[in-house]
């Protein structure tokens, strides 16, 4: 009897340590599906705030995307940049890397 305790006991150590591990390596297959799914690119626009809320209009398509870190952004309001960024179409939002601001056509002036 002692023999079939020891035993069922190891047989569900053994199964639970089997479990863990898949449900980790699941874990991390997500999160290369999410990098996947936001591709680091390169826009070009303008920071608007919208309250406490700063938002990021892109030049090419005038779409308007929120900032999912907008400490970055502080002091560029109303300023036109170049970002570096991975963009969540899903989300309708973007994580940005890098800001660099850009000059400002004489036009405009």
């Amino acid at each position: 009897m002692k023999k079939l305790l020891v035993v069922m006991f190891s047989m569900c150590m053994a199964l639970s340590t089997v479990a863990l591990a898949q449900d980790t390596m699941k874990g991390c297959d997500m999160g290369k599906a999410s990098a996947a799914k936001a591709p680091l690119m390169t826009l070009k626009g303008t920071v608007k705030a919208e309250g406490d809320k700063l938002t990021f209009v892109n030049d090419a398509d005038q779409k308007s995307w929120d900032v999912m870190n907008p400490e970055t952004l502080k002091g560029h309001e109303g300023h036109h940049v170049q970002l570096s960024a991975h963009v969540y179409t899903d989300k309708n939002s973007i994580h940005v890397m890098k800001v660099k601001m850009l000059k400002q056509d004489k036009s405009s002036m």
